[in-house]
């Protein structure tokens, strides 16, 4: 097999959370046009990514579901309908999440208890629902999930944030040590600051902004576009031998 064709993921089906905008659904294109076919997971219908996925020659099948709420038996049931739909799952990308801004004297217990839930209690019991499954298939898969900068950072007025996303790398690591010997790769990546839903209050703060441009050596926001090569990577053959790292699509962010 050469190396083009080990980037190739003709046959593949994967499953992305949040795939209605933004990241989630520029890491759709992506692997639709590397040759996957999409399992789209929102709470809210996905009609814009069904139809360029669609023109890409792909299929796609949306869920909505509430990943907040949802319990380790819904997440369950969420892999077995996308079995049941496209006949296997290989590639699953936890992308879905929120951000609550408030300053730590006064952050709320919803505030916490909200972004926890979907950014990295469902990211852990989605990975181990889709673990399950391709242990059964005795086929191997792919676990990508979606941290952050504050991975690695404290940041500023979002503690839950911070939190989350720094348990996102841990159990990447930590799911990584216990699934690799079943050829199940884990890993995440690490967006810096994008220009998405959930920066968009940032980026209306032009001091704000403006202090995060400055410190970004390739001197713009990130877009959706710029996680479609590392998640195809991520999730081909060509990624086959890393695990449980979480690598940085962040315009040289962590290097200053």
């Amino acid at each position: 097999m050469s190396i083009l064709e080990k980037f190739s993921l003709a046959g593949k089906v994967a499953i992305v959370t949040g795939a209605s905008t933004g990241l989630g659904q520029g890491m759709c294109y992506g692997l639709a046009e590397a040759g996957a076919n999409v399992v789209g997971i929102d709470y809210v219908d996905m009609p814009e990514t069904q139809k360029n996925v669609e023109a890409m020659g792909k299929k796609f099948h949306g869920i909505k579901m509430d990943l907040i709420h949802a319990s380790q038996s819904d997440l369950a049931n969420l892999v077995a309908e996308a079995v049941n739909v496209m006949g296997h799952v290989d590639i699953l990308v936890n992308n879905a999440g929120i951000i609550k801004r408030q300053d730590a004297l006064e952050f709320s217990e919803q505030n916490w208890d909200d972004v926890m839930n979907i950014n990295s209690r469902t990211v852990f019991f989605l990975s181990q629902a889709i673990a399950n499954q391709f242990v059964k298939q005795q086929t191997g898969g792919k676990i990508i999930s979606v941290a952050s900068m504050l991975s690695y950072q404290g940041g500023i007025r979002v503690p839950s944030y911070t939190a989350s996303k720094s348990a996102v790398k841990g159990i990447t690591m930590a799911m990584a040590n216990e699934w690799a010997k079943y050829n199940i790769n884990v890993n995440a990546i690490a967006p810096g600051y994008m220009a998405t839903n959930n920066t968009q209050q940032l980026r209306d703060d032009e001091s704000r902004a403006g202090q995060i441009l400055e410190r970004i050596p390739a001197n713009r926001w990130g877009l959706p576009s710029d996680m479609m090569g590392t998640v195809v990577f991520l999730a081909s053959e060509a990624s086959s031998y890393i695990n449980g790292f979480t690598i940085a699509v962040d315009g040289g962010w962590l290097a200053r």
